[in-house]
């Protein structure tokens, strides 16, 4: 779950949907089986929180959201990482309600699984991955978006990584005890807190692997000289196509991810993708304080500024060029997909609307003169090689 800009909010929200048809592009036999065939990691799909929020048994066909098994299936998807999403409102940090959150959505994962054995398996290792692979059952993972659940307790990290968790995106919207946001203006900490580089060390120690995504630079900087681990930025997209948005990722940030040994997993939302997009909620925001200002009804304002400006949806080629970036200056075994499904609302991009569609990003890189061995690398090779190293560092230490 995460914000297209700050005053986008939770915005673009919980339960929209468009699964718009995917005429336009037609995957070819041999792009549906790389897709089916191989394991097919997505690190940041938004389910738990969207079923907290309104319940959907996403083990059967559903009529709202990205995902759901009949359309994972058919889109190939094996492992996807299931975010624990917790929001950055005052209120939850520090609390004890961030922590209970994040419990009651691993809890919705674990009976998800046990409610349907056939279809779904928590995952707690690459072994684990690798063994429902063989078996035919959809891995869930799960990784924590917003730090706040630690609650400034180290025994907390020990906690959720018992219960499951593989990855932690340190901060969300706002700056928290962990870290600066990318998104806050008000840089509390400059970076991390002095309990944000211990528990980066900490995390390290017990096989947690650090998401880098929503921090601010300087706490991405401080995170790559700490951290005797590769990271990941689970869902995150370039800010070379996005000059000036923070949230994402420049090319200097890539090159210290190259030498860190980290993985960069691709965002498809739209407002990640393009500049047009993403300054699109700007100009909406910005319209609707000049109506309040002029004593205008703004009950209804975002669904008619919508109607009279079209969303601008990015294109599947606009992804496939954040990958090809990412390839040519830091290497193929460094990219990744990070959807954002059931994340970022209605703004998809034409061909990339749902689960099912995976097989269309294949396709577009065999187009582009991928590899069969290079597309398994961006599939779920390189996510499963940085997890390993996590898991092998932790055992050492």
């Amino acid at each position: 779950m995460k914000l297209s800009t700050l005053g986008a909010a939770l915005a673009i929200a919980l339960g929209s949907t468009s699964v718009a048809a995917q005429d336009d592009y037609q995957a070819s036999e041999k792009a549906i089986q790389l897709a089916k065939d191989n394991i097919l990691i997505d690190t940041h799909i938004d389910v738990p929180y969207r079923i907290h929020n309104k319940w959907d048994d996403v083990s059967k066909a559903t009529e709202r959201g990205d995902f759901d098994y009949p359309r994972a299936i058919e889109g190939g998807l094996n492992a996807p990482f299931m975010s624990i999403y917790i929001p950055a409102h005052l209120e939850f940090e520090g609390k004890g309600k961030s922590y209970e959150l994040a419990n009651q959505l691993i809890d919705m994962m674990e009976a998800l699984a046990y409610r349907a054995p056939d279809k779904f398996a928590i995952a707690d290792s690459v072994a684990d991955v690798e063994q429902q692979f063989k078996n035919g059952v959809m891995s869930l993972a799960m990784g924590m978006e917003n730090g706040s659940p630690i609650e400034g307790e180290l025994k907390n990290l020990h906690h959720f990584y018992e219960r499951g968790v593989r990855y932690i995106t340190l901060a969300h919207s706002q700056s928290n005890h962990i870290s600066d946001s990318s998104y806050d203006i008000r840089r509390k900490w400059k970076g991390l807190s002095p309990f944000g580089k211990e528990l980066v060390q900490e995390m390290n120690n017990v096989g947690m692997l650090i998401d880098v995504s929503h921090i601010s630079d300087d706490a991405f900087y401080q995170v790559m000289d700490i951290s005797n681990v590769p990271v990941i930025a689970s869902h995150s997209s370039l800010r070379k196509y996005t000059p000036g948005f923070e949230r994402n990722m420049d090319d200097d940030m890539l090159l210290a991810l190259k030498k860190n040994g980290g993985v960069i997993q691709i965002n498809f939302g739209s407002s990640f993708v393009t500049n047009q997009a993403n300054t699109w909620y700007d100009r909406r925001d910005e319209a609707q304080q000049q109506a309040k200002q002029s004593g205008k009804d703004t009950t209804n304002f975002k669904a008619a500024f919508r109607k009279k400006n079209p969303f601008p949806y990015a294109s599947l080629e606009q992804v496939l060029d954040h990958i090809d970036h990412v390839v040519e200056l830091i290497g193929i075994e460094h990219v990744g997909i990070g959807s954002d499904y059931d994340g970022v609302g209605d703004s998809l991009p034409v061909g990339l609307k749902d689960v099912s569609t995976y097989p269309n990003l294949v396709q577009g890189l065999l187009d582009r003169g991928y590899s069969d061995a290079d597309i398994k690398k961006i599939l779920g090779e390189n996510l499963l090689r940085v997890w390993r190293q996590a898991e092998s560092y932790a055992k050492a230490h």
